[in-house]
């Protein structure tokens, strides 16, 4: 069976499983008892173990193999449920998860996980997973007679030379050497770790091989087959001292293991396969509900769809929508009766088309969100807090462009949140606040825009703290800081650089993220706000617009030249007389509606070409960003329409104030002003 044609699915499938591995432990760690989240977890780690070996992925079907061992102990309830057991089958879901993704990006799927194997073993057996702590940092203390999976795969020549070298009276170890994360030169560690170990044995085998680490072409471990008469302590040893190594795992082969059993592997998996299909005959009855809910699930009509298609599919409407634009100015042009009548009726056609496009394309902000209760339990006990995560409106759709952008603000965020806004239980104690604290994540539509809120009740933001650093850093002046109002002191924290951490720590305080954020959302055509009060806590605001590819505008012209600004940023328009416009600190501007706002003369910075000259009225259009407002100057307004965003290519990255381009129906081109970076 070609198996090639099934990868997709089961990357997708695994995916799935080990998604609900997650959720559900969560809700075992809340209910330790429920034998019914057990079942399903064991449920999804049994299929996932039938797929990777029907699929040949042997180190995934056999972690997953350990991982079922202790699920079904817990089940049969020979053990309790504990945090130090949970936070081991946590551990075996990374791996898993790990694996699953080197797959995802053409790799083998193998890992090291001899550490989570040796914890799962002495759960099974009922001992504390503590004893297995130095498993990681000495390999070479398990016992030689432990059964191991083999990184490397030998040739018959390796085999026999590595035989012959046992009957000699010789060692042979497969050294897994694994670097740390932030290392920048790693060929340069290989070579230093090639020459110690060259003087310790006899290189045999390196997987991946001497070429491919030589150009960098593996993540951050690599294993060395040897030959040697050193004992395995003074070889992890030797090697630890090269700087840089984060990890020397040392496994000793044996004979047996050098003669592999073609036949057993095939039965093996045929087992798994049979194994796999039996799954569902295995149900409990005290299950008979959840079937039924399965049952129902599988009759839904879904199909998945690679979303490179959509992507095409997507490309295709943008041109006719384009074509669209043409028709309809033809037919004014034309002004024939039976003309605008099809080109109306098209026009609805293909606007329920875009709808019906749009929608296939929208995404639930849960794919973002269901990573973030494991990433905030583990924070939680990293920072020694209580922390009550809270989901809401997990449902709500986005497109997939602005999904994929948006979840690493959003990590920022929470940890910005954990490791700042939420106090310690002894703090949060003396305050009168109850020890768990609590950090609500929330998603709403509202008109043309989604909203992704972000609060807690921690300590809030110290106005006078986050003023004196900004002093300090030179990010205002004396002058100014006596003016600005609370929110805009907040506004501060998203400056480059600005940390208020006393202390440096591994969540955040390196003076980087809230900045990132803030670019990151403004890229997408959102802003980010702040509101908080000093010791009830902070509420982080996200808007971001529902789509990125096909935007509504105002159309404008400026002299003989064609502007089109985001509707979604424009407050309304205005016919301005030229006696009413002021002059303060060097900047004219206007009064509107008992506001002060800047004007801003388009042709001036986008310097145009003057072929005619001002009248004695200015268009404006009144622009904001947050809190913040503008008055847009331009020689007239064209009108509203829909228009497809293109980017301006790779040799256009740094336009001013231009985030992209598109192509009216008369055939020009008109560029999409960017409003988030006129307005300061």
């Amino acid at each position: 069976m070609e198996m090639s044609q099934y990868l997709e699915v089961f990357i997708e499938e695994s995916k799935e499983h080990l998604q609900n591995c997650n959720e559900r432990l969560l809700d075992l760690e809340k209910n330790p008892s429920d034998l019914s989240i057990v079942n399903d977890i064991f449920r999804s780690a049994h299929t996932l173990k039938g797929m990777s070996a029907t699929m040949g992925y042997e180190d995934l079907a056999s972690l997953t193999h350990q991982m079922e061992n202790v699920l079904d102990a817990i089940r049969n309830q020979k053990i309790s449920v504990t945090p130090e057991i949970l936070d081991v089958v946590f551990e075996a879901t990374d791996d898993l998860e790990a694996m699953v993704f080197s797959i995802a990006d053409g790799g083998d799927g193998k890992r090291d996980v001899s550490s989570v194997v040796e914890k799962l073993k002495l759960i099974e057996k009922g001992e504390s997973p503590a004893v297995s702590q130095g498993v990681k940092e000495v390999a070479a203390t398990i016992a030689p007679d432990t059964p191991r999976v083999l990184k490397g795969e030998y040739d018959e020549f390796e085999c026999t030379v590595l035989q012959q070298s046992m009957e000699q009276g010789f060692q042979t170890y497969e050294i897994t050497i694994s670097l740390r994360e932030d290392c920048l030169l790693k060929a340069a560690r290989v070579f230093m770790v090639f020459e110690v170990i060259e003087k310790l044995g006899e290189v045999i085998k390196s997987t991946p091989s001497v070429d491919q680490l030589e150009e960098e072409q593996f993540d951050q471990e690599f294993t060395v087959t040897i030959v040697s008469k050193e004992p395995m302590s003074d070889i992890q040893g030797k090697v630890m001292k090269v700087s840089e190594v984060d990890r020397v795992d040392i496994q000793p082969l044996s004979i047996e293991q050098l003669r592999p059993n073609t036949e057993a592997a095939v039965e093996s998996i045929k087992q798994e396969v049979v194994i796999a299909e039996e799954v569902k005959m295995e149900e409990p009855a005290q299950d008979e509900q959840k079937k039924q809910t399965s049952v129902k699930q599988a009759s839904n009509k879904t199909i998945r769809v690679n979303i490179e298609r959509l992507d095409i599919l997507m490309n295709l409407f943008e041109e006719l929508v384009i074509d669209r634009g043409r028709l309809e100015q033809i037919s004014r042009d034309l002004n024939n009766s039976e003309l605008h009548e099809t080109v109306e009726r098209m026009s609805r056609i293909s606007g329920d088309l875009q709808n019906i496009i749009l929608n296939m394309r929208m995404v639930p902000v849960e794919t973002v969100f269901n990573r973030f209760p494991r990433m905030v339990r583990q924070l939680a006990r990293d920072l020694g807090k209580k922390i009550n995560l809270e989901i809401v409106g997990a449902e709500t759709e986005l497109d997939r462009t602005v999904i994929d952008e948006i979840g690493d603000p959003l990590v920022h965020l929470i940890r910005n949140a954990l490791d700042h806004g939420v106090e310690t239980p002894e703090v949060r104690r003396a305050k009168g606040k109850s020890e768990e604290g609590t950090v609500i994540l929330k998603a709403f539509h509202s008109g043309n825009h989604v909203f992704i809120e972000l609060s807690d009740d921690g300590a809030g933001i110290n106005r006078d703290r986050v003023l004196s650093k900004a002093l300090k850093n030179g990010i205002i002046s004396e002058q100014t800081a006596a003016t600005l109002t609370d929110k805009q002191v907040y506004e501060l924290i998203f400056a480059s650089g600005f940390s208020t951490a006393e202390k440096i720590s591994d969540v955040s305080g390196r003076g980087v993220g809230l900045d990132v954020v803030k670019n990151t959302i403004e890229s997408l055509g959102g802003t980010v706000s702040i509101d908080s009060k000093e010791g009830e806590g902070s509420v982080f605001s996200v808007q971001l617009p529902l789509t990125l590819s096909i935007i509504s505008v105002m159309l404008v012209e400026i002299q003989k030249e064609k502007y089109a600004i985001p509707l979604s940023s424009i407050i309304e328009t205005a016919i301005v007389k030229k006696e009413d416009i002021l002059n303060a600190h060097n900047q004219k501007v206007i009064d509107f509606r008992g506001k002060v706002v800047p004007l801003l003369f388009l042709k001036d910075i986008f310097e145009v070409p003057v072929f005619e000259e001002e009248d004695e009225f200015y268009s404006v259009i009144i622009v904001r960003k947050g809190d913040k407002m503008a008055g847009l100057v331009v020689d007239s307004f064209i009108g509203q329409q829909e228009v497809v965003l293109k980017s301006l290519g790779n040799y256009l990255t740094n336009v001013f104030a231009i985030s992209g381009a598109t192509i009216l129906g008369d055939g020009q081109v008109a560029l999409i002003v960017d409003c988030n970076a006129l307005i300061k």
